[in-house]
């Protein structure tokens, strides 16, 4: 850019002394420095000026470049994420060295009111710790100790087959909320696999498809009325879940969507059928229901669901045998009773 004497503007002169640039700014000392240094190869790493060593933000910062991150699935990243950026927006510029059980209890008590929440950053700031620990940064751990916050949850809320009922009535065979709901119940699987599962998975009538979340391969075979609902589609897509644009979905998106399905299942007044709370991840958990109601082993409903352990589906076979127990003790009073 000039100035209205035809000079570059990052050039003054006053009467009597040279011309001379402004520092920083082209042809200046520190600018032609700066720049043989970028075209010797020198890399700046961006942010470094603005992390404080030793810090929170910097430990964020260096967990995010570990093995142990990278390892992670891609939505447990964006998770972990979301949890850590906001504590390093609250506490980045405080030091590492510093931090005392007491402020981890300050911290928990905070979020008092959300104790999920409150958990969930406990466990990432024991996991900032441990990596601060294997940096040298520290020699201990200040949430040894800590206990989570008690709060009872039944986690996502199970289908009955009221709802399954209902929803199957609102959505027929044909529209995608029907093919999304086949694919849930019939296979199990979380909504981050069922958004990538195509016919490229399908083969000899078996589903077959490596979780992303576990990293082990499940085989599934079809069943007939998710069967009849894939041989419905056509063959041209990558993925059997379409966007209304004509994408694969993401699992963020997929949810957001199946909730207003949900939202969606209303009488002839226009008032709701389902109640709230019902997501993808509650049909999973009514296949493992069904699946025991129907008298299946814990083992057996680990073949589809994969679950890590024994004791995550133990309480589905509990409770349905619980049912039958119940019926059986309540027919045999019935008989008694015929009887007398």
């Amino acid at each position: 850019m000039m100035d209205r004497h035809g000079k570059p503007r990052w050039y003054f002169r006053r009467p009597g002394y040279p011309r001379r640039a402004l520092p920083g700014l082209p042809w200046s000392p520190q600018f032609m420095a700066e720049y043989a240094a970028a075209m010797e190869g020198d890399k700046v790493e961006v942010g470094k000026r603005q992390t404080v060593p030793g810090s929170i933000a910097a430990l964020v910062a260096s967990y995010y470049r570990s093995a142990d991150y990278s390892g992670l699935a891609d939505s447990t990243k964006r998770a972990v994420r979301n949890i850590l950026d906001n504590f390093r927006t609250d506490h980045g510029d405080k030091r590492v060295a510093h931090l005392e059980k007491r402020h981890v209890l300050k911290i928990m008590a905070d979020k008092a009111k959300t104790p999920d929440a409150a958990n969930r950053l406990l466990r990432l700031v024991r996991t900032l710790m441990a990596h601060a620990v294997d940096l040298g940064w520290r020699r201990d751990d200040p949430t040894v100790g800590i206990k989570k916050l008690r709060h009872r949850t039944a986690g996502f809320t199970t289908w009955e087959e009221d709802h399954l009922e209902a929803f199957l009535t609102q959505y027929k065979p044909g529209s995608r909320a029907h093919l999304a709901f086949s694919l849930l119940l019939y296979t199990g699987q979380r909504r981050g696999d069922v958004v990538r599962m195509g016919r490229q998975h399908v083969r000899a009538g078996v589903l077959s498809i490596v979780q992303h979340k576990t990293g082990q391969e499940v085989s599934i075979p079809i069943h007939a009325n998710l069967k009849t609902a894939l041989d419905a589609l056509p063959r041209d897509n990558l993925t059997f879940i379409m966007s209304e644009r004509g994408k694969p979905m993401t699992p963020e998106g997929f949810t957001n969507w199946f909730r207003k399905l949900v939202e969606g299942v209303v009488d002839d007044r226009g008032n709701r059928l389902l109640p709230d709370g019902l997501s993808p991840h509650g049909l999973r958990k009514a296949t493992c229901r069904r699946l025991a109601e129907a008298g299946c082993s814990a083992h057996e409903i680990m073949a589809i669901s994969w679950h890590q352990t024994v004791a995550e589906v133990t309480r589905y076979t509990v409770a349905a045998n619980r049912i039958h127990l119940a019926e059986r003790a309540v027919a045999a009073m019935e008989r008694k009773e015929a009887g007398t």
